[in-house]
């Protein structure tokens, strides 16, 4: 289907992704689309960084980053590979993510060399250590998940959205969002070595 001279993508069922469609607009230079994407996506990405980052400031910071480069990259949006809605929200969860690695080079240079005084309590700094490791456990583990199931199980985990919620954006049955999510986590839980 064309719209405004632009090719919507969908999945066949006749929903249309919206963010797919600004994206590819953006990538022609079009910036009314970007404010509209803006507008559309900017709360959801927001609060997806708030969970990494906790820090509303520094949230806000990645925020535009995140806008920029979606406006600087999106010709790189491939309709075909998934939901721009997706697109976006992987762009903000990644920055996040090297928001906290950066702060995390930063204290431990500063602590090699002696220059902050840290009086964190070890408890903190193990669980702290635990949940950077299992983190990096779960996003290795996801890449070896199908792109439907890694998709549900991103947006719902990552993306704060219910399984109606998810059902609506890729315009999937409710039944094919829930079955994707339990063989996902299933699969998950066998690429992470966890036994039940």
């Amino acid at each position: 289907m064309v719209i405004d001279g632009f090719e919507v993508p969908g999945d066949g069922s006749g929903a249309v992704d919206h963010a797919g469609v600004l994206l590819e607009r953006v990538a022609a230079g079009d910036r009314a689309a970007f404010s509209d994407l803006y507008d559309m996506l900017s709360p959801r990405a927001f609060g997806l960084i708030l969970r990494v980052l906790v820090d509303r400031s520094q949230s806000e910071e990645v925020l535009q980053e995140v806008f920029l480069e979606v406006w600087q990259s999106a010709a790189r949006f491939a309709p075909n590979r998934g939901q721009g809605r997706s697109w976006v929200l992987t762009i903000a969860h990644r920055r996040a993510v090297d928001r906290v690695r950066a702060a995390q080079a930063s204290t431990d240079r500063d602590y090699r060399v002696g220059i902050r005084d840290t009086e964190v309590a070890h408890d903190s700094v193990a669980e702290e250590a635990q949940l950077r490791i299992e983190g990096e456990e779960v996003a290795k583990a996801l890449t070896a998940l199908p792109e439907l199931q890694r998709e549900a199980i991103v947006l719902a985990y990552f993306g704060g959205y219910s399984q109606s919620e998810i059902a609506a954006l890729i315009g999937a049955p409710l039944g094919t969002v829930k079955t994707r999510m339990r063989d996902g986590l299933s699969r998950l839980r066998v690429e992470m070595g966890v036994t039940t």
